[in-house]
C-alpha cells in the first residue's frame, strides 16, 4: 500500500513538472508480471487534453520521474507506464512479512470504529441447514476482514424463538410426531406441523398465541425443552465451524419493543389496512412495496421484530455500523424494513447495512436429506468428512478424524468463498476435497508443505544473505497481500482473498518444484521466502475462517 502511494507521488511530481494537474491516478498490477509490478494509463487519460499522443506524453512523464531505490526501472508500452520494483524492495518486503507475523496484512482503515456483524441466524425448533452454513461462513470471514482493518467487531446471532414455526413444532410434539430429545426429533416435529398446518390451522394458531403470552404449563414445558435442545445443538455446530458470538438476540426479546414502535408511529408512518397495520414502502420509494408489520390478530411480523432488534442492538452496543448478512431472498424485505425505520429514526437506520448472499445448491442425486427438501449443515459436513477420511486413509496422519474435519470445513468454506457472495453455488464434493487445484485442501496443503520445510531446516532465525537470485512470481505476489485484504474488507467480499491465495499457492508450488530450498545455493533466501509464504497463507486462511492442519 505504501509503495502504491509512493509511486502515485512520483507520478504527481512528474506531472507537476509538466504543469499538468490530475485528481486521481489509477495504478494496477498488470495481469502478466512481465509488464511490471505496477502500471498506469494516466498518459492515455490526459493525452487528448494536452494535445499529445499517449506515447509522447508517457515519455515526457517518465523523463520527469525521479529515481527511487525501490524502483528498478520504468518502461513505456504504448501509452502505459510500467514500474518494475527492485530486488532490494522484494528482499526487504520478505523481512517485513516475517517481522509482522500474525499482524501481516492488517490495516488501520477502520481504526476506532465499532462494528456489529449479525449472521447465521438459525431458528430454534428447525434444522440448521446449508443456507445457515453459507451465512455463517460469509459472516465470519467478513467479521475477520473488518477486524483486520482496525475496527472493534462484535458478532451477533439473531434467532427466531417465537412465531408460527415454533407453534408448528410444538403441535408436532403434542401429537407424538418427533420428540424434543435432539435436533433431529425437533426437525421431524416441525415437518409434521408444517405439513398438517392447513388441516389444523386453528389449533396451531392458538399455540402460537399461547407461546407469546405464556401461562400454559404443557406448552411452556415443550417450548422450554425444545428451545434448549436447539440452542445446544447450534453451539456444537458453531464450535465445528470455528465461530463464537458476542451477542445472542432472540425474537422473544424484540417483538414487544417492535410492537411499541409501530403503534407509536401509526398513522404517521404505518397505517391500518383490513385489520392489520402495514407500511406502504412504495410511498417513499417506487422500488419498494407494502408489508404487514402487525397482523390481523394483533401479533408482530418479522418486520416489527426487526425494528425492535435494531433498537436492542443499539442499546447493547454503541456501534458505528451494524451489518446483517442473510440470503438474497430477504433483500427486498430489509429494504422496506429499513425504510420504515428511517421515517422515525434516521440516525439509527443510517448505521444499518444489509448484505445478501446467494444460495448453495447440491447436484441432483448427490445427497439426500432425511427431512425432505432441507439439507442439514450437519449431514453435509459429515458427508464431506467421510469423503476426506476415504482419500486420506493411507496417509501418515495422527488424529485423522480431527484433521479430516478441518479439511472438510476448509473444503466447504472455500467453495462458498471462492466467488462473489451474491452468486449461487453448486457444491461439488469431489472437486472441493481435491488436494490439487481450486480447493480449500489445496491451500491447506501448500501451508502444511511450507511448515514441514521450515521444521526440517530447524532454523527459527533466518536472515537473508547476499544472493543473486532472480525475483519470481512468488515474491511479486506476497507483498500484495495487505492490498488484497484492504480491498476485500472495503467491498465485504472475501472472494478477493480466496482468489489471491489460490494464485499464491500455485506460485509457491512452482517455486517448490524448481528450487532446491534446503541445501541449495540460495538456501537462506529460499527459507526466508518459504517462511514469508507460510505466514501469508496462514493469515489469509484465517481470514477465510479455514484452519491449518499440522499434517495432511
Amino acid at each position: 500500500m505504501e509503495t502504491k502511494t509512493q509511486i502515485r507521488g512520483l507520478l504527481k511530481n512528474a506531472l507537476n513538472e509538466l504543469d499538468i494537474k490530475i485528481d486521481e491516478i489509477l495504478l494496477e498490477h498488470p495481469i502478466d508480471v512481465k509488464h511490471g509490478d505496477f502500471s498506469t494509463n494516466v498518459a492515455m487519460i490526459i493525452a487528448k487534453k494536452e494535445g499529445k499522443s499517449p506515447k509522447e506524453l508517457a515519455e515526457n512523464i517518465v523523463k520527469n520521474i525521479k529515481k527511487d531505490k525501490n524502483i528498478e526501472k520504468v518502461e513505456i508500452a504504448g501509452g502505459f507506464i510500467n514500474f518494475y520494483l527492485s530486488k532490494d524492495f522484494f528482499a526487504n518486503s520478505l523481512e517485513g512479512i516475517i517481522k509482522s507475523g500474525k499482524d501481516w496484512g492488517r490495516n488501520l482503515e477502520n481504526k476506532g470504529k465499532k462494528v456489529m456483524v449479525e449472521y447465521t441466524d438459525p431458528n430454534p425448533f428447525k434444522v440448521f441447514h446449508i443456507g445457515h452454513l453459507m451465512s455463517n461462513t460469509i459472516g465470519e470471514s467478513i467479521s475477520r476482514l473488518i477486524e483486520y482493518s482496525g475496527a472493534e467487531v462484535k458478532r451477533a446471532n439473531y434467532q427466531g424463538d417465537v412465531g408460527p414455526h415454533v407453534a408448528k413444532a410444538i403441535w408436532g410434539l403434542k401429537h407424538g410426531q418427533g420428540d424434543a430429545k435432539n435436533s433431529e426429533g425437533l426437525g421431524k416435529a416441525y415437518a409434521a406441523g408444517a405439513s398438517e398446518y392447513e388441516k389444523n390451522e386453528k389449533e396451531i394458531d392458538e399455540i402460537n398465541n399461547t407461546v407469546y403470552k405464556g401461562g400454559n404449563k404443557d406448552i411452556d414445558s415443550l417450548y422450554k425443552k425444545g428451545r434448549e435442545v436447539s440452542l445446544k445443538h447450534f453451539e456444537e455446530i458453531y464450535d465445528i465451524l470455528g465461530t463464537s458470538f458476542d451477542y445472542y438476540f432472540f425474537e422473544s426479546e424484540t417483538w414487544q419493543k417492535g410492537l411499541e414502535l409501530v403503534k407509536e408511529n401509526t398513522p404517521k408512518v404505518f397505517e391500518s389496512s383490513e385489520g392489520a397495520i402495514v407500511f406502504k414502502g412504495e410511498k417513499f420509494d417506487k422500488k419498494l412495496h407494502t408489508r404487514v408489520f402487525i397482523n390481523s390478530e394483533g401479533l408482530p411480523t418479522y418486520e416489527t421484530k426487526d425494528l425492535g432488534l435494531a433498537y436492542k442492538k443499539a442499546e447493547e452496543y454503541n456501534f458505528d455500523l451494524s451489518i446483517t448478512i442473510t440470503a438474497r431472498e430477504q433483500a427486498t424485505y430489509f429494504a422496506v424494513m429499513l425504510k420504515a425505520l428511517e421515517q422515525f429514526n434516521k440516525k439509527l437506520a443510517d448505521k444499518m447495512r444489509h448484505i445478501s448472499h446467494g444460495f448453495m445448491k447440491l447436484p441432483s442425486g448427490k445427497m439426500s436429506s432425511r427431512t425432505g427438501d432441507v439439507i442439514s449443515a450437519e449431514s453435509l459436513i459429515q458427508e464431506v468428512k467421510n469423503a476426506v477420511l476415504k482419500i486420506t486413509k493411507d496417509r501418515n496422519i495422527n488424529d485423522k478424524k480431527n484433521v479430516a474435519e478441518k479439511i472438510a470445513i476448509g473444503a466447504l468454506k472455500y467453495s462458498i468463498l471462492k466467488q462473489s457472495s451474491s452468486k449461487d453455488i453448486i457444491y461439488d464434493l469431489e472437486k472441493s476435497i481435491s488436494f490439487e487445484g481450486d480447493s480449500g485442501p489445496y491451500l491447506q496443503y501448500a501451508h502444511t508443505r511450507a511448515k514441514a520445510i521450515l521444521e526440517k531446516a530447524n532454523k527459527d532465525k533466518i536472515e537473508i544473505k547476499d544472493n543473486k537470485k532472480n525475483i519470481s512470481l512468488l515474491e511479486k505476489l506476497l507483498y500484495r497481500f495487505p492490498e488484497i485484504v484492504a480491498r476485500a474488507g472495503d467491498e465485504y467480499e472475501p472472494h478477493n482473498v480466496t482468489t489471491y491465495l489460490t494464485e499464491l499457492a500455485g506460485a509457491f508450488n512452482s517455486f517448490y518444484a524448481t528450487e532446491k530450498i534446503i541445501g541449495g545455493e540460495n538456501e537462506a533466501y529460499n527459507l526466508v521466502l518459504t517462511k514469508a509464504f507460510k505466514i501469508t497463507m496462514k493469515n489469509g486462511l484465517y481470514l477465510l475462517g479455514i484452519k491449518t492442519p499440522e499434517r495432511m
